[in-house]
């Protein structure tokens, strides 16, 4: 089994954001193995989102979680 880390984040949809006032935020859980944690990190952070929530767990590479 691969180490993963499962990660919950937040990140601000990009979608009609020039009609709206506030900025939609989108929460979703998915699993990264843990040598590409890294660059999720950093991918999650450029997109102004945060990290809400990281677990270790074991399970196949890419797989969606889906919501928790």
């Amino acid at each position: 089994m691969a180490r993963m880390f499962k990660i919950t984040a937040c990140v601000p949809s990009q979608t009609r954001i020039r009609t709206q006032r506030e900025l939609q935020n989108t929460y979703f859980t998915k699993l990264v193995p843990y040598e590409n944690w890294f660059s999720e990190q950093q991918r999650i952070q450029k997109a102004g989102g945060t990290i809400v929530k990281v677990e270790l767990a074991t399970g196949k590479r890419g797989a969606n979680t889906g919501l928790s």
